[in-house]
């Protein structure tokens, strides 16, 4: 990567001129990243340092690389993002999402983030039924390498240990569901597809089992959305709600780097659809 910059930059580039100048240069072609004018920022690979490198010298290269090409990615000249990287970044943390969906207007089911074993049981005994899921996917695997998830699923105040101590745990008063709801918004185009099938209360479990069916957003759920978007700065989010049996969305989270090609091609397609039109006019939408 190669970057060319004036310590004397103009207030605005000039017409056809993006400043500064960057090219980011593989094995096989040069980009001239200054004339980029749309990033579709997708779940990227970890920054690596050469494999000869180890110990504090890789992860001194590591965090050169993320602060170097990665500064100069998130501040390309005019360039759409969707979404910006460090929007992403904010909008990631399970606290600030339930707090900006609270203050959006949207329905949030009752929630405790707590290391302290006590109050999750007193939480649970409150609540009846209450469920538990990390507050982030990382990378979690066994002795041998093999990955292991942990799942939403449902907790009894018996089932709390001391050994919540050692994390911040996420627990949340259970919806009494009739099916779940995935939102897909790009911009103000919002694809919600109800999701019938699912034998527990974490429906990735049973992908062969899933039906899925286009629903239309209630008013508030819109109106919700749009608003929690707009606070994060966000144009994609994939909404995961629970539609209880008075017909209420409740919602769960929202992943600002969320899936959503495992749908069947008609879903997909839409969503793909949406997505090329922002990322090719970016400023006619």
């Amino acid at each position: 990567m190669v970057c060319l910059a004036s310590p004397k930059q103009p207030t605005r580039p000039a017409e056809g001129h993006r400043y500064p100048r960057c090219v980011r240069s593989s094995k096989t072609r040069s980009v001239d990243v200054s004339r980029v004018r749309s990033v579709y920022w997708r779940r990227p690979s970890a920054y690596a340092a050469p494999l000869e490198l180890s110990g504090a010298e890789a992860r001194w290269c590591v965090e050169q690389a993320r602060y170097g090409l990665g500064g100069v990615l998130a501040t390309l000249p005019g360039a759409h993002y969707i979404n910006h990287p460090w929007r992403n970044r904010d909008a990631e943390y399970k606290p600030a999402q339930l707090a900006t969906a609270s203050h959006s207007g949207l329905r949030v089911p009752p929630t405790l983030i707590t290391n302290v074993s006590d109050s999750a049981r007193r939480f649970a005994v409150e609540h009846g039924s209450v469920i538990f899921k990390p507050l982030r996917n990382t990378d979690y695997t066994d002795v041998d390498g093999r990955h292991l998830n942990i799942w939403v699923s449902e907790v009894n105040p018996d089932e709390i240990t001391e050994q919540i101590g050692s994390a911040p745990h996420l627990f949340q008063r259970t919806v009494d569901k009739v099916c779940d709801i995935r939102l897909t918004a790009v911009g103000e185009d919002l694809f919600a597809v109800r999701i019938d099938g699912s034998a527990s209360m974490d429906w990735r479990l049973h992908y062969d089992e899933l039906t899925y069916e286009f629903v239309d957003v209630p008013p508030d759920v819109e109106q919700g959305v749009q608003s929690y978007l707009g606070s994060f700065g966000l144009v994609f989010g994939a909404f995961d709600f629970g539609l209880d049996r008075d017909g209420r969305w409740w919602l769960y989270e929202c992943n600002p780097n969320g899936q959503w090609a495992w749908f069947p091609d008609p879903i997909t397609h839409r969503i793909t659809q949406a997505l090329a039109d922002r990322l090719v006019n970016p400023g006619e939408l």
